[in-house]
């Protein structure tokens, strides 16, 4: 009977290997799908960018006939830099600057003198904070404007003077990873710049104090390094 008992045992601890070992054969290590690349959550460091996008805004008159606004549309083309910091497992602070060539213009021919107002460039210096979602980084942002604007008339033979505005945007925007150093940058801003006043230098003629402000839709591609 003991001799049975032991041969049970044994036919059972050598079942109980070769089935161990049958499993063990069935796992299949799936090999990752090529051409996929890791670029998950590397968004440390220091970038650099180009833009293009879409602008449209008012050239509000605070004084002199203050209904006659003008509303400005057209497109901008310009360069970002910046540079981002990881804070915490999610949480990436960074800091950006930009300028860019602009073309944001409005006309009104029904008014006095046909009176044209263009944005002739705008930049500005602002902190972001996002999230860390990976292979994207969704962000919020805010911090100063500026840019330089030009207003025409066509009263007395045509004269423009220039002025520069200073005030603040804020907006929001997304960036998506394309490779392990490069990511499309899709962003909305609203910007108020403030006011000035156009002191015509060559015409006698009121000078208008102009209130801009811009909203934007931009597409860039940042390289990182």
């Amino acid at each position: 009977m003991k001799h049975i008992t032991t041969i049970l045992l044994a036919t059972v601890a050598a079942a109980g290997l070769m089935s161990s070992a049958y499993a063990a054969d069935l796992i299949i290590e799936e090999p990752a799908p090529v051409g996929v690349v890791d670029v998950g959550g590397n968004w440390d460091g220091a970038y650099i960018g180009v833009f293009v996008g879409g602008g449209w805004g008012l050239a509000d008159h605070t004084s002199l006939n203050p209904g006659n606004d003008l509303d400005l549309t057209g497109w901008k083309l310009g360069v970002t830099a910046g540079a981002d910091f990881t804070v915490s497992e999610s949480i990436i602070l960074g800091i950006a600057g930009d300028i860019a060539w602009s073309n944001i213009s409005g006309e009104d021919d029904t008014l006095f003198g046909d009176p044209t107002h263009t944005i002739n460039w705008d930049g500005s210096i602002r902190g972001r904070i996002g999230f860390d979602g990976g292979a994207f980084l969704p962000y919020l942002t805010a911090g100063v404007a500026f840019a330089n604007a030009t207003r025409t008339t066509e009263s007395g033979g045509g004269d423009e003077v220039s002025n520069t505005h200073v005030g603040w945007t804020a907006g929001a925007g997304v960036e998506f990873a394309v490779a392990e150093n490069a990511s499309i940058d899709l962003q909305y801003r609203y910007t108020d710049l403030g006011e000035e006043q156009y002191v015509w230098p060559n015409i006698n003629a009121a000078d208008p104090v102009i209130d801009l402000n811009t909203h934007a839709v931009t597409v860039g591609l940042n390289w990182r390094f």
